[in-house]
């Protein structure tokens, strides 16, 4: 476990400040815990990225996600995403970075099947470390998706979270 999460944190995040004709590798790591009085859940959830710099700002590329969330006394449900991205990215100053991803794609999980699409907008700030090494931040996005499952009803979700939720992570630059 700790050499995934070692592997995981080499990848986390999303990279920005890119050059044109660049590869681009990143993703996400996320966990959470609730205890509610004997009810206990918690959730993992790793989401890989990657994409080519088409042109000075924008960037193209595959994002994906694996996850399991984990609720005392029920059966444990695996999710699952694919789905593609763009990013826009401009310089603030040699040091920041501002950027917005944009994503849509098909996700399943394993509880009834559920089958559906999902779309989100998450901006965030890149603070360029050294050669293409940064950190990444953000505080959030809008995020809709929906399910559908066997005998279970259509289930939809639009979310707005911004500074409901901080994610830090590192980032690496990979010119070709």
């Amino acid at each position: 476990m700790k050499k995934l999460l070692l592997a995981v944190a080499l990848l986390i995040a999303t990279i920005t400040n890119a050059q044109k004709g660049s590869i681009l590798l990143g993703g996400n790591v996320g966990f959470d815990s609730e205890k509610i009085g004997d009810s206990k859940a918690t959730n993992f959830e790793f989401s890989p990225k990657v994409g080519y710099q088409f042109a000075d700002n924008w960037t193209a590329g595959v994002e994906g996600a694996i996850g399991t969330l984990d609720v005392k006394g029920l059966e444990k449900t695996e999710n699952y995403k694919i789905g593609g991205f763009v990013r826009y990215s401009t310089s603030l100053s040699e040091l920041f970075s501002f950027y917005a991803d944009l994503g849509a794609g098909y996700q399943n999980t394993s509880l009834n099947n559920a089958k559906g699409m999902y779309a989100s907008f998450d901006p965030g700030l890149f603070i360029n470390m050294k050669r293409g090494f940064g950190l990444n931040f953000s505080i959030g996005g809008i995020t809709y998706d929906n399910l559908d499952g066997k005998n279970d009803p259509r289930q939809e979700r639009l979310g707005f979270n911004f500074g409901k939720t901080l994610n830090i992570g590192i980032s690496k630059n990979f010119g070709l």
